[in-house]
């Protein structure tokens, strides 16, 4: 039988550089090569295949839907290349990701199949980091972070992980007390829990439920997602919240209260520095979190 040609492995390396850090500056760069350098190896590969991978304007190189296409078709065996290897070698130190977590996400959703991920990838290892400001320490003390946020700074790759709707959530007894109607009444004499990542939510949910005039007897602020739930639990107020917690929670001592479904202001996202794509773990921690759905 004989041989496979194999497309040349420096100009595959430039095509996914340039797909992943989207920029074909950014990948010259990083690779260590001049513009025109990395176009080369780039035209070299498009030779090769017979296809047109990128469009070229200007100094902006976009990804042709046979590009995609090919990236796609791709990118699995790569990875699966570099596992391979890393399962081959006794030279390879172990891959450490700097990683910051908000708790509630870490609990309810990230560490229930982190196991998945470390027996597809035993080498990596995660330091956590559930301390404030996630965003702003991406690419200084992080090298990615799982933030709550109603959209991440500019100059940052993101990925949403999610929608939801804000649900005001309480024990039953306070459900029974309020009624079946939600009203600024009913709502008078009631304490509300309002997270200090989550401050937009509740005039959202005051809004949509014909109540922005309502002042409730007090506002207790929390860092917790976990201790906000447990304090609704007790009866100690109405937590505004997202409706993936109360579910996610399955505490039948909780239940959401009545009203008009509201959307959040705010979704979870994934968040790095785009060169930081390029680093092993980061990659196959973004790679990991899309397909896994969480």
């Amino acid at each position: 039988m004989p041989a496979r040609r194999l497309p040349p492995l420096r100009a595959l390396e430039a095509f996914m550089r340039t797909v992943r850090l989207g920029s074909a500056r950014a990948a010259a760069e990083e690779i260590g090569l001049s513009p025109s350098a990395l176009s080369r190896r780039i035209s070299n590969l498009e030779e090769f295949v017979g296809k047109k991978l990128f469009t070229r304007a200007r100094q902006s190189m976009q990804l042709t839907d046979e590009g995609q296409a090919f990236y796609e078709a791709v990118n699995p065996h790569m990875e699966a290349l570099a596992r391979a290897v890393e399962s081959q070698s006794d030279n390879i130190a172990l891959l450490r990701l700097r990683l910051g977590v908000l708790p509630m996400f870490g609990s309810q959703r990230l560490f229930p199949r982190l196991g998945e991920l470390r027996k597809r990838h035993p080498l990596l290892h995660i330091d956590i980091d559930t301390a404030p400001h996630l965003e702003d320490r991406v690419g200084d003390t992080l090298d990615a972070a799982i933030i709550l946020s109603r959209g991440p700074a500019s100059g940052l790759h993101a990925v949403r992980l999610d929608h939801n709707l804000v649900h005001a959530i309480c024990s039953k007894d306070i459900s029974r007390a309020i009624g079946n109607e939600v009203t600024p009444e009913s709502l008078a004499k009631q304490t509300f829990l309002i997270h200090n990542e989550l401050p937009e939510s509740f005039a959202a949910w005051k809004k949509a439920n014909g109540l922005e005039g309502m002042t409730p007897a007090a506002i207790d602020h929390y860092d917790s997602g976990a201790l906000m739930l447990e304090a609704a639990a007790q009866g100690l107020g109405i937590a505004i919240m997202h409706d993936d917690h109360l579910r996610r929670a399955n505490d039948n001592r909780l239940i959401n209260l009545p009203g008009a479904p509201v959307e959040s202001p705010y979704s979870y996202w994934f968040v790095c520095k785009p060169v930081s794509l390029e680093s092993r773990p980061v990659r196959i921690f973004h790679d990991w979190l899309v397909r896994a759905g969480l």
